[in-house]
């Protein structure tokens, strides 16, 4: 197994929901950005609460993670909803995401390390459609303060200056550095400072 999947495969493996059952909240505000029957890429999708959220609003979801124990559960939810969501076991370093073929990509609280991250943000632009959007979620270096849930190292994070750099080739429909509270399962609850973006690819 890769070191994501040596990670996460544990951390998916009880019979509780780690980060909730709930779709991510700025993903929910988010959701009326999308055209109707978008095909749509979810990255480190984990045990399926947003891309079953998403599906359930009638569009076409691939969920990439790297741990079969999330992706199973993900299965489950959507057989029990009657939903069709394709389930992709893999890494991120080694997933290819295509090109130009996605309505939008979703990053929700997918720490990767800064090295990693770029290669991925830089495969997204390529992968979206013209006019495909990018809605992402993260935790700022100043998560640290708080300790309600995220990575501890450093380079995990997201530092709005640095992001920005990186999407390159996206034009920044929204771009927030903020504290809010995130209450996603055992794992994310309380206080929390973070970034939220939306970005779109040129027609």
């Amino acid at each position: 197994m890769s070191d994501a999947a040596d990670f996460w495969t544990p951390r998916f493996a009880g019979p509780d929901y780690a980060y909730g059952d709930a779709a991510n909240d700025f993903l929910r505000e988010q959701a009326g950005r999308l055209s109707p029957g978008s095909r749509i890429l979810s990255l480190g999708e984990g045990e399926g609460r947003n891309a079953v959220y998403l599906a359930g609003l009638g569009h076409q979801l691939t969920a990439v993670d790297a741990a079969w124990t999330g992706l199973a559960k993900l299965l489950q939810r959507a057989a029990a909803a009657n939903l069709a969501i394709t389930a992709t076991l893999a890494d991120l370093g080694d997933y290819e995401l295509g090109h130009k073929q996605w309505d939008a990509i979703i990053s929700v609280f997918c720490h990767l390390p800064s090295a990693l991250r770029r290669q991925v943000l830089a495969r997204a632009v390529q992968a979206l459609k013209p006019g495909g959007l990018l809605i992402m979620e993260g935790y700022t270096p100043r998560q640290l303060a708080f300790g309600t849930g995220g990575p501890k190292e450093t380079d995990l994070l997201l530092e709005p200056d640095t992001l920005r750099a990186e999407l390159t080739g996206l034009e920044l429909l929204h771009f927030v550095e903020l504290q809010r509270e995130v209450i996603e399962g055992r794992l994310h609850t309380g206080m929390a400072a973070v970034l939220q973006v939306v970005g779109r690819k040129p027609d």
